[in-house]
């Protein structure tokens, strides 16, 4: 870092016009700096600065180099403060990816409580209901909502369980199925990152059915399949939060209910760190602490 030091003390330099001025800045003396020019003008072989007893002023080559090199050092200047700051707890930047309900209702009060405890941090928010790339697509983490985690590659933490069941609108035919095995393929609006297909997996406690849902309709949002289920297309198996408003007002009712398929984990995901960096270990702290006062949004 001596060089970035001296380019830092030329670029001011440069700026100021001063070189007492610069040393009060930088914290060094006015010899330093001296020596800090002419060291680099050494290593160069031209001259940067016309020095005279009342002014400092830059050579045509000094000031060339200077507009060259100034946006390199701002750059750098910018990388030591982010990886600086990535090790406080307190500040720095996060980047997060999440699902879009969770991100449109559950993520802003929790971001605005964090923000009041630790203002100097920022965020960058984006919304996907696929499973992101978190290495790949550079995210600190990632909170998903999915089945129980299989990849080798990340670490994650179990928040708490996330229920779903089997809704129909009333009054279709199939609010009178007993058994899953009366449903076909065209009967199941699949739930898909990609939308695509889906196998569900469903238990009575004893014996397993195993359904291929999506044949006829699939989507990558589950607000849209609660659409279509109470317009009577079909049957969804969806999460509480994307329902519970169409079965509090008797747009959709709970099918087959002695059936139900493995619960979905909500969970925070993270690159492979050895260890978590303070910025992100805080918040994932303070995430799972103020989850509790939206389980009724998630059951």
């Amino acid at each position: 870092m001596n060089d970035y030091k001296a380019l830092k003390t030329f670029l001011l330099a440069a700026e100021k016009r001063n070189f007492a001025q610069v040393a009060r800045e930088l914290d060094m003396t006015p010899a330093g700096v001296t020596r800090a020019i002419a060291a680099l003008e050494e290593d160069l072989g031209v001259q940067l600065f016309v020095r005279t007893t009342r002014q400092v002023s830059l050579t045509t080559d000094g000031a060339i180099f200077a507009a060259q090199i100034q946006p390199a050092v701002e750059a750098l200047e910018s990388a030591r403060r982010d990886v600086k700051n990535a090790h406080k707890a307190d500040q720095g930047r996060l980047r997060i990816s999440a699902p879009t309900w969770l991100g449109k209702t559950v993520l802003p009060p929790i971001l605005s409580g964090f923000r009041e405890l630790y203002p100097k941090m920022c965020f960058e928010i984006s919304l996907s209901d696929g499973l992101v790339n978190i290495v790949d697509d550079d995210y600190d983490l990632a909170i998903r909502i999915s089945s129980a985690p299989s990849d080798k590659f990340t670490i994650w933490r179990k928040i708490r369980v996330v229920p779903r069941i089997l809704v129909a609108a009333p009054g279709s035919r199939f609010t009178e199925i007993e058994h899953p095995n009366q449903l076909s393929p065209d009967d199941c609006l699949a739930y898909s990152g990609e939308s695509r297909r889906e196998t569900w997996q469903l238990s009575d406690g004893g014996s397993s059915v195993t359904i291929s849902a999506g044949r006829a309709f699939s989507a990558n949002n589950g607000e849209v399949l609660a659409d279509m289920a109470a317009d009577g297309t079909g049957v969804a198996l969806l999460p509480g939060f994307h329902i519970a408003e169409h079965l509090r007002t008797g747009r959709l009712v709970h099918v087959l209910k002695g059936w139900s398929p493995p619960d979905l984990w909500l969970t925070l995901y993270y690159p492979p760190y050895q260890a978590l960096p303070p910025r992100i270990a805080t918040f994932s702290k303070f995430f799972e602490e103020q989850i509790p006062s939206f389980m009724v949004m998630l059951d």
